[in-house]
């Protein structure tokens, strides 16, 4: 029968506790040791070599994020799955493009997340549900811009730095009228109305 190693990183002592206890019902689930900061998570990441480490993201100190840098450039190939209480976007797109193999929100239910850890570790993804929207919103997104032909990238990419039609047109060597019928053309691709609303959809594609 298989039997997971984890390790739990986490700053707040009632929250390792509470999920210790939890995986120490499972058969499946060995837990090999426990870290309050990201510099005790990589050394005993080393010594214990788990199968799958729960990382909390923002921890006083080494953040998350740090820490799961940290680890991918320290060769540590464990299944690393985020565990946190922020649900924004921005965090999730960051913590998965620097490869983590899970984010879970600390309000999911027991069961669930025994059933998701165990996804993850046979290969699966470990999402809560806003997470899979926020991925399936990126799709979308990426999708639309992948329509934009390279001026219209260009064009966008200077109206994110707050850049106007004229400065547009003087650094790109073109008119100031033919900004704006890029404007109009990438506007309708990316469907929305306003400079401010293509901002914001190039912006979230950046994880920004």
């Amino acid at each position: 029968m298989t039997c997971w190693k984890v390790m739990i990183v986490d700053d707040h002592p009632l929250m390792r506790r509470g999920i210790g206890q939890l995986l120490s019902m499972e058969s499946d689930f060995q837990l090999v040791g426990e870290a309050s900061n990201g510099n005790d998570a990589i050394a005993l990441a080393h010594e214990q070599s788990p199968d799958l480490i729960l990382l909390d993201l923002n921890m006083k100190g080494m953040s998350g994020l740090d820490t799961l840098n940290a680890m991918r450039n320290e060769g540590i190939l464990a299944c690393i799955v985020v565990l946190t209480v922020s649900d924004s976007r921005s965090d999730i797109k960051t913590l998965l493009n620097a490869g983590a193999d899970g984010y879970l929100l600390k309000d999911t239910e027991p069961d669930e997340l025994i059933e998701l850890l165990k996804s993850a570790l046979c290969g699966g993804k470990a999402y809560s549900t806003v997470v899979k929207e926020c991925l399936t919103e990126q799709h979308s997104t990426d999708d639309m811009l992948s329509q934009l032909t390279e001026r219209e990238l260009q064009i966008l990419q200077e109206v994110a730095k707050g850049q106007r039609n004229r400065q547009i047109a003087e650094k790109l060597f073109i008119s100031e009228a033919t900004v704006k019928v890029h404007m109009k053309s990438l506007l309708k691709k990316l469907q929305v109305k306003s400079r401010t609303a293509a901002t914001i959809l190039y912006l979230e594609s950046q994880g920004q």
